[in-house]
């Protein structure tokens, strides 16, 4: 997957704001949504900040890749679980609400690089992890495509290695955090989707090598960045224009997650 507005995101929950029954009630219908990083959710943080919650919904940043995924994941499912333990709660919760059972969804969500050459920017895609056609029938309606995803442990930055992975495997878009979330929730029984958005299209290249600009934890470190466009300034339009459409597709992103979680 494309990381091009990266930065250091420590693993934590944000419990957007919880409803319906609490401790003793019959447990309520709760979604998990999982970011990579704060910029791909924050169109949806601002929607949603702004309804009324049907159920309870928690957006979780996990930072970038596989591992990361899965300890921020497992974190957050592990303190779900710790019912007598609110301290040990609290200090991964961004408020004071208490998640006492495990979500019914987890969607695994950000953005994805077209393999795929008929899949714009902009454009929402979805996978399931099980037969579900009610969720499948909300994702359709809200304009999300069904498409088959591939997790890769680095950045396709080149036209020729989406060419190479869309060969390989026959996918139609690639991210990096989707397969462990989805492993995890599968050993726990919990319904998990990715439903990601195309960041940019299979036949265009990144401006940059963004894997040669990461961390070890891959993030993306900000004084190679600044090196690497004081070496090449010619970039920073590039580097503007791919701006400029992850914020678009972020946007979009927001809408469709919108129309399935608040119907």
């Amino acid at each position: 997957m494309h990381r091009t507005q990266s930065a250091t995101v420590s693993a934590r929950v944000v419990a957007a704001r919880l409803a319906g029954c609490h401790t003793g009630c019959v447990r309520p219908m709760s979604t998990l949504i999982c970011f990579a990083l704060k910029e791909e959710a924050a169109p949806f943080r601002k929607i949603a900040g702004g309804l009324r919650y049907s159920h309870s919904v928690s957006i979780l940043l996990t930072g970038i890749g596989r591992q990361n995924a899965e300890k921020s994941v497992l974190e957050f499912l592990n303190s779900c679980r710790s019912r007598g333990n609110e301290t040990q709660i609290k200090n991964i919760l961004e408020t004071p609400h208490v998640v006492s059972y495990d979500p019914n969804l987890v969607l695994t969500c950000g953005f994805a690089g077209g393999l795929n050459p008929d899949l714009k920017p902009g454009e929402v895609a979805f996978e399931l992890s099980t037969l579900n056609s009610q969720l499948s029938t909300r994702l359709l309606a809200a304009g999300a495509k069904p498409a088959k995803f591939i997790c890769a442990d680095r950045i396709a930055t080149t036209v020729a290695e989406k060419k190479k992975l869309r060969a390989e495997t026959g996918a139609d878009a690639v991210e990096m955090e989707s397969a462990v979330i989805r492993a995890i929730c599968a050993e726990r029984g919990i319904r998990c989707a990715t439903v990601r958005v195309i960041s940019d299209m299979a036949n265009e290249d990144l401006p940059l090598d963004f894997n040669q600009l990461s961390k070890p934890d891959k993030n993306l470190d900000y004084g190679k960045l600044a090196w690497a466009i004081l070496k090449s300034p010619g970039k920073i339009g590039g580097l503007l224009k791919l701006q400029k459409k992850t914020r678009f597709a972020a946007e979009q992103l927001a809408e469709v997650l919108t129309k399935i979680t608040f119907p």
